[in-house]
C-alpha cells in the first residue's frame, strides 16, 4: 500500500464509523461508563507519542524494502479489518461471530479450492444426527470425486502447524516428524511442545529436502509424519513434494505441507504457465494430495499480521479436537463451530472479514491474487540474470519463488561476510530517499561449495554472512535496474 492509497482508504475508513454509528444506534441509546472517559490533551499527547516511536519502523511499503518478507495489507483488508473491529466479533461459535465465522468459511473453502482441494459438506454428525454445514455448498458427487477438507484461520503460520502437527501426533502416536533441515524453525519447536520427536533431513544444492535421505530415513521406521515445505522462509526453496509424497505413501507416512511462505504461488503452477520452473509448479500442484497444509494470508495473501490457516484432508480429524463449554452454543442449533476444531479458543473475527473483503475484490484466481504474486516471481528472475552477469555479485544459487540470494565477490569468506555486512548497514543509513534495505543469509563453507562457488580462505566461526533479498511487493518489478545500481554501487563503496 502506497503513500497515494491512503486517500481513498480515508474515505471508506469514514463511511465505516458512519456504518457503525448507525448500526449501534439501531438498539438505542448507550452511554458510555465514566470510567472509560480520558482527557483529551492526554489522548493527544500519547498518540504524537505513538507516531513518533512508528517512526522508528523501516518502510516495508517501499519497493526499495527488500530485506524481510514484510509489506503493508491491501486497502480491502484494513477497511475489512477496521469496520469490524469496531464491533469485535469472536469466532470462537457462531453466537460471538455470527457473520464472521461464515466469512472464515468461505475463504478457508476459497484457499482449500486454490490448492485443488474441493468444498464439502462437514463429515462430522450434528447433534441431532443431521450433517452439519461447512462452506460453499455442492453436489454429492463432487464430495465423492474431490478431495475433502477441514480447516480454519489461525493467528499465525507457527500456530497452523502446531495444529497440523497435533493432528500428526494424534493419528501416528509414539512416532517422530521429519522435516528438512532448510524447513522453518517451529517445526522443532512445536515437535518439543508437543513431546514428539523431530529429525532433520539432509537438504541437497538447492536447499530442497534430498529424497535419497528421506527414503533411508522413512524406510528405518518410526517416523509417523513428514513436513514438506512449499517456500522456505530463508531462501524459498520448495521440497520436492510431487516425488516426496508417493515414497512417503510408499512406508505408510503422513504427509503435512509448510505452504506458510510459498502457498499462493499454487496461483502461478498450473500447466501452460512458465513464470515457475515446471519441476516447482508440479510440487504446487502436488500439495492437493497431502493430509495437511499451512498457509499464511499475511504474507502473499495481503493481510495484516495475525492471519494464518490450515487446512486438513480428512474431516474426521474434528474428532481429535474434544471441546465443551457450559455456556456457548445455545442458539446456533447444529451449526459447526471453529472453536471445534481449533486448539485456540478466542481468535479475531476482524482477521476473517479483512480477509474476505479482499478475496471479493482480489480471487485465488491467476487473473486476480495470481497478478499480485507473479510480479515478484518475474523480479526475482530478473533480478537473478542481472547478478549472473554482474562483475561484483555472484548469485548464490536460482530463486525457486521471489526470494533472491547473492554475495559480494571477495578473497575469501571471511571478506564476503564483511562486505556483506557492510553493504546491509550502509544501505540502511542511507539518506531516506536514497536507503535501500536488504538482509543477510548465514551460510557456511560447505553451502558455498555444494553450488559450485569456490571461495577460498576459512570461514568465521559462525558462518559468513552472504546477502538475501525479497522481491514480494508488485512495486518491486518496475525498479529491479535501480535496485541492482544501488546495491552494486554499494558494494563498490565497502572499499573505496
Amino acid at each position: 500500500m502506497s503513500a497515494a492509497a491512503m486517500g481513498p482508504l480515508r474515505g471508506y475508513l469514514d463511511e465505516a464509523m458512519g456504518f457503525i454509528t448507525e448500526w449501534m444506534n439501531e438498539y438505542g441509546p448507550s452511554t458510555p461508563h465514566p470510567t472509560q472517559e480520558v482527557d483529551a490533551d492526554a489522548f493527544h499527547g500519547a498518540f504524537e507519542e505513538l507516531t513518533t516511536r512508528l517512526r522508528a519502523n523501516y518502510p516495508f511499503f517501499h519497493p526499495r524494502y527488500v530485506g524481510q518478507m514484510l509489506k503493508p495489507p491491501h486497502p480491502a483488508a484494513v477497511v475489512g479489518y477496521l469496520t469490524t473491529m469496531l464491533i469485535n466479533p469472536n469466532n470462537h461459535d457462531l453466537d460471538a461471530g455470527a457473520a464472521t465465522t461464515r466469512m472464515e468459511q468461505e475463504c478457508v473453502d476459497a484457499i482449500a479450492h486454490m490448492f485443488g482441494c474441493r468444498a464439502h459438506r462437514q463429515a462430522m454428525e450434528g447433534k441431532n444426527g443431521s450433517s452439519a454445514s461447512f462452506g460453499v455448498p455442492h453436489d454429492d458427487s463432487e464430495h465423492e470425486s474431490g478431495m475433502c477438507h477441514l480447516g480454519h484461520l489461525t493467528t499465525s503460520g507457527t500456530v497452523a502447524n502446531l495444529e497440523a502437527l497435533f493432528v500428526a501426533r494424534e493419528t501416528h502416536p509414539r512416532k517422530a516428524i521429519a522435516h528438512s533441515a532448510d524447513a522453518h524453525y517451529t517445526h522443532g519447536r512445536m515437535s518439543h511442545l508437543l513431546n514428539v520427536p523431530s529429525v532433520a533431513v539432509p537438504t541437497d544444492s538447492r536447499g530442497r529436502m534430498d529424497l535419497v535421505a528421506l527414503e533411508r530415513l522413512i524406510s528405518a521406521g518410526g517416523i509417523g509424519t513428514v513436513v514438506l515445505t512449499a517456500g522456505t522462509t530463508g531462501l524459498g526453496a520448495v521440497d520436492p513434494i510431487d516425488k516426496a509424497i508417493p515414497l512417503c505413501r510408499k512406508y505408510g507416512v503422513r504427509v503435512h505441507v509448510d505452504a506458510a511462505y510459498g502457498g499462493f504461488f499454487r496461483l502461478l503452477a498450473e500447466e501452460g504457465d512458465d513464470l515457475l520452473a515446471p519441476d516447482v509448479a508440479a510440487a504446487f500442484r502436488a500439495i492437493d494430495e497431502a493430509d495437511s497444509v499451512v498457509i499464511d494470508p499475511h504474507k502473499h495473501g495481503l493481510q495484516p499480521y495475525g492471519c494464518g490457516a490450515v487446512l486438513f484432508r480428512d474431516p474426521n480429524v474434528a474428532n481429535f479436537y474434544d471441546h465443551t463449554s457450559p455456556y456457548t452454543y445455545f442458539t446456533s442449533g447444529d451449526d459447526l463451530h471453529m472453536g471445534e476444531i481449533s486448539l485456540e479458543c478466542s481468535r479475531s473475527g476482524a482477521s476473517a472479514a479483512a480477509l474476505w473483503m479482499t478475496l471479493q475484490l482480489l480471487p485465488l484466481t491467476r487473473e486476480g491474487m495470481g497478478e499480485i504474486v507473479a510480479p515478484g516471481r518475474r523480479a526475482a528472475l530478473a533480478w537473478a540474470e542481472k547478478l549472473r552477469n554482474s562483475e561484483v555479485f555472484d548469485l548464490y544459487q536460482e530463486p525457486d519463488l521471489d526470494i533472491v540470494s547473492y554475495f559480494p565477490k571477495g578473497d575469501s569468506l571471511a571478506d564476503v561476510d564483511r562486505r556483506s555486512g557492510a553493504i546491509l548497514t550502509n544501505g540502511m543509513k542511507a539518506p531516506r530517499d536514497e536507503s535501500l534495505f536488504v538482509a543477510t543469509y548465514q551460510v557456511k563453507p560447505d553451502d558455498m561449495t555444494n553450488r559450485g562457488h569456490d571461495v577460498p580462505g576459512e570461514a568465521p566461526e559462525a558462518g559468513a554472512r552472504i546477502l538475501r533479498s525479497v522481491t514480494m511487493k508488485p512495486e518491486t518489478e518496475p525498479l529491479i535496474d535501480d535496485i541492482h545500481a544501488a546495491v552494486e554501487k554499494l558494494a563498490r563503496a565497502v572499499d573505496a
